[in-house]
């Protein structure tokens, strides 16, 4: 028999609260919705003594599935695919994101609703296990009621994050057209180059997310540099390189108030420190320079090195990687080198990297 059975007023008070602080301080640790839903997974079944856990996210827009987090005890998974969204989930549990709960003696399924229906959440025990109690269920109910404002608060803030970079790659356009182009545009794959760079690498998904705004955002500052400097094919005068070695900086500066590009902006400024001190603006070396902008630097380096510009000649692909190898040490970290020219031995990898020509 589940003591919770048993529970006194008092206990299942405490009990409350516990769920609520369990929430609260996960939220207060987690900044995006597919973070927060495959950790909430994880607590619901600590908590609540379940054998797993799936939480459905509907799109506040299209009213459709979005994503799933799951976990069963053993692992987490999410699926964001749309392949992999339709073949999941019961009839039953499809019903219970357009809002009807289910209390089932080993299934428990509330709908998470505020203004709007967002999503669902779903706690199972085997039927080896002793069935949900009414506590249990008021407790879920707790969670689930602090969840919702949670999630929905998140995808306001991640929507919000899309406007504001929406804008900056606005400017990054409006850069280009006024020929800029040099500061500011990648070739479509040199994303998935920076993904691929850092997954090898070992860096976790928010650090890639970071890498991606750098990319976007680490020519911003060239708004305030002279196009006739920026085009000039021939030595620049020590003003001129002045100027140039300034634009980390004017960059930083302009996405500095945006508090989620916060941890955007050392990579931006030192992604043209290099590996022996001899960068800028800096002089940092080694390891004092941000894992993510020794990384930026190997790829915008091979990028700039295999695209045809006015002033210079592009390399093929092997051209590229020997002169990778040829400054590994003095302008790149060697690990980083390494890494990228291990992945240029995989078909994938390699593709892209043609691609970026």
């Amino acid at each position: 028999m589940n003591t919770k059975d048993y529970l006194t007023p008092t206990k299942k008070y405490k009990m409350v609260l516990s769920a609520v602080h369990m929430v609260y301080r996960l939220v207060n640790s987690t900044y995006n919705v597919k973070e927060l839903s495959l950790r909430l997974t994880r607590l619901l079944c600590q908590f609540i003594c379940a054998s797993s856990s799936t939480i459905y996210i509907v799109d506040p827009q299209t009213k459709k599935v979005v994503l799933i987090a799951i976990f069963d005890n053993k692992i987490n998974i999410l699926l964001e695919k749309k392949k992999e969204i339709a073949q999941h989930g019961s009839r039953e549990e499809r019903k219970v994101t357009r809002g009807h709960a289910i209390f089932e003696n080993h299934l428990v399924g509330l709908p998470l609703i505020a203004d709007e229906n967002v999503g669902a959440v779903f706690i199972r025990r085997t039927k080896k296990e002793p069935p949900f109690t009414d506590a249990d269920k008021e407790i879920l109910a707790v969670v689930a009621e602090q969840s919702v404002t949670a999630i929905r608060n998140l995808q306001l803030y991640e929507a919000q994050q899309k406007v504001i970079l929406g804008s900056i790659e606005f400017i990054g356009k409006l850069l280009e057209r006024h020929g800029h182009a040099s500061a500011t545009t990648h070739t479509p794959v040199f994303f998935k180059i920076i993904e691929s760079l850092g997954k090898k690498l070992g860096v976790d998904n928010e650090a890639i997310d970071n890498l991606y705004y750098a990319s976007v955002l680490r020519g911003a500052g060239a708004i305030d540099v002279p196009y006739d400097i920026l085009a000039k094919t021939s030595h620049l005068t020590p003003d001129e390189f002045k100027i140039i070695r300034n634009q980390p900086a004017k960059s930083a500066e302009l996405i500095r108030p945006v508090e989620f590009l916060r941890p955007v902006l050392p990579i931006i400024l030192y992604h043209h420190e290099n590996y022996d001190g001899s960068g800028y603006p800096s002089g940092l070396k080694k390891e004092q320079i941000p894992i993510g902008a020794r990384i930026l630097s190997v790829v915008d380096a091979f990028e700039a090195m295999t695209i045809e510009r006015p002033y210079k000649n592009r390399l093929s692909t092997k051209e590229a990687l020997e002169e990778l190898k040829r400054n590994s040490g003095t302008q790149f970290d060697p690990k980083i080198v390494n890494a990228f020219i291990g992945l240029a031995k995989q078909k994938k990898f390699r593709k892209y990297l043609s691609l970026a020509e």
